[in-house]
């Protein structure tokens, strides 16, 4: 069972602390949960990239993308991989900086008052059920510590600046993530 302890770190996972990250404008202003995908290289799952990427500690020679993409300062508050194992890299009540120009309900700067996720995955493949378990139990504790967030306030990175970001894709099943929340 997740827990989120009085430091927004959750319980019994693993933590890396990420770099790219601020101090939230209201700490208390967390109201939105954003759902995104990450593959390192692309189409590839595994391996240590997504943590490098968001720590700052990229080769930019390792992979041809990876020249690319080394100097992103990126970050999400946790990503869950394939096989449903969590890591978290920003604690909850912090500024992670995934969501980039955004906007959701007329309100812009969506990393001022969200909770990012990112799911191990492309648009196109579909996710594990191992994820979407782990992501439906990480949600209710997210929604339990952090009331403002409910159903109507989940969302896609696709949703939130679209024409920009295609994540977490056409391969993500809503209906069935959703649906899964609302059982008990």
């Amino acid at each position: 069972m997740l827990t989120i302890n009085n430091t927004h770190w959750l319980e019994g996972v693993k933590h890396v602390p990420s770099p790219f990250y601020d101090q939230r404008i209201d700490s208390k202003d967390i109201s939105l949960l954003v759902i995104h995908n990450i593959s390192l290289p692309p189409g590839q799952f595994g391996g240590p990239y997504i943590e490098q990427l968001f720590t700052g500690q990229l080769d930019p020679e390792e992979h041809p993308y990876f020249g690319v993409i080394s100097g992103f300062r990126v970050s999400a508050h946790c990503l869950i991989r394939r096989n449903g194992d969590i890591i978290q890299f920003v604690p909850f009540d912090c500024r992670a900086w995934h969501a980039g120009v955004s906007q959701f309900a007329g309100r812009d700067k969506c990393n001022d008052y969200s909770i990012g996720i990112e799911l191990e995955g492309t648009d196109t493949l579909p996710y594990t059920q191992a994820q979407y378990n782990m992501l439906t139990e990480l949600t209710r504790v997210i929604i339990h510590c952090y009331p403002d967030i409910n159903a109507s306030r989940i969302t896609g990175h696709e949703f939130i600046a679209p024409g920009r970001k295609t994540d977490p894709g056409f391969s993500f099943d809503w209906r069935a993530f959703k649906t899964a929340l609302l059982e008990k």
